[in-house]
């Protein structure tokens, strides 16, 4: 199935945590960012919905430590949060 690709936008808080990931795990999320806007779905990120005080917002995996949170605003648009360990769900 196709999927139209996404148009992605990040808030500063994002820009900030990305910054301080290590050089290895920006290379990866930003593998995983090609995945994401071809197909936000797709198995290899483990997108799932969030709960608690995070309902509405979803997060894929970049790896098993790290996640990026993110929400869609349109049916082909979406924000990214914030990326980080677990600890960004707190």
């Amino acid at each position: 199935m196709a999927y139209p690709v996404l148009r992605v936008h990040i808030t500063s808080d994002f820009v900030k945590s990305f910054s301080k990931l290590s050089v290895s795990i920006q290379r990866l999320a930003a593998k995983k960012d090609k995945w994401f806007m071809s197909d936000a779905f797709d198995k290899r990120l483990d997108t799932h919905k969030l709960k608690g005080k995070l309902k509405g917002y979803l997060s894929y995996s970049v790896n098993r430590k790290y996640r990026i949170i993110f929400r869609f605003i349109g049916s082909n648009e979406v924000i990214y949060y914030d990326i980080g360990t677990h600890d960004i769900y707190k």
